[in-house]
């Protein structure tokens, strides 16, 4: 029986930009099988634009991204709508259909992608909400669940079909320190209960340090360092370093990229 390489995801001197402007300048990284790996960075750093190139939103300039050995920008529809069943999706809206009631976010996909009997989804959605514990609000609106439960929500959804990857787009963003954690520990349990494997973006260093496996940090298009949790925390990579502890000065400066000010103000510069 041939085995499946150790790596579910291989991204590839990866390039990418909009019109002249670069936002990825040779990616290289890889996802191990059953791990939670965590690609860190600031915002606008490139990385929801990494997401869209291993779903196959976006096509790459140069370089790839294998998911499981399959090029996915070389996919037909048919083959990129099959690993996309393979593939579980939490928002950094959360992204609910707001005149659905909970029960019918999380049967939306089943009903959707399988010939399953409304009895099996049923007992299914009950069970996947469980799993987020949030079966007792089966029948409420998105608009009456809080910030936590709303991403409780989300996150039962992307375990709705049972896939191989799950990617959390900002999972934590917007959340009170209950509701963040809460969330941080259902990502882990869930991971290692479904043997999935987990890709979460986030510029939240305290709460993915202490769930994931292995980390990368992108900074200008590329990767500027990689490590498991605990060797990125007593890192004295400058970038790592000032990401780390959230420090004003370092590599990563304040200000856009612009002309000097004194040019934009018409000011002249003086001698001496």
């Amino acid at each position: 029986m041939e085995q499946s390489p150790e790596n579910l995801v291989e991204i590839s001197d990866l390039h990418f930009a909009y019109g002249r402007h670069k936002i990825l300048k040779g990616i290289n990284l890889t996802i191990p099988r059953g791990k939670i790996v965590a690609i860190l960075g600031v915002s606008g750093c490139g990385k929801s634009t990494l997401l869209r190139h291993v779903g196959g939103q976006l096509r790459p300039s140069r370089g790839s991204v294998k998911v499981e050995g399959k090029v996915i920008h070389e996919l037909d529809n048919d083959g990129l709508y099959a690993m996309r069943r393979e593939m579980g999706m939490m928002f950094q809206v959360s992204g609910l259909f707001s005149d659905l009631s909970v029960f019918d976010n999380i049967a939306f996909p089943m009903r959707e992608h399988t010939d399953l009997p409304e009895s099996v989804i049923r007992d299914l959605v009950l069970l996947k909400l469980h799993a987020v514990g949030l079966r007792g609000a089966h029948a409420l609106m998105p608009s009456e669940l809080s910030g936590g439960m709303e991403r409780r929500v989300a996150l039962a959804r992307a375990i709705a079909l049972d896939p191989t990857l799950i990617i959390y787009d900002e999972p934590f963003a917007g959340l009170d320190p209950i509701s963040l954690n809460t969330i941080a520990n259902l990502i882990r349990r869930l991971n290692d209960a479904l043997d999935v494997t987990s890709i979460v973006v986030t510029y939240d260093m305290s709460e993915s340090l202490k769930i994931v496996d292995y980390a990368y940090f992108i900074h200008d298009g590329v990767v500027v360092a990689e490590g498991e949790a605990a060797e990125l925390l007593d890192s004295t990579d400058p970038f790592v370093h000032q990401f780390v502890h959230a420090e004003p000065d370092g590599p990563v400066g304040f200000q856009y990229p612009s002309n000097p000010y004194t040019e934009d103000l018409g000011i002249e510069g003086t001698n001496g």
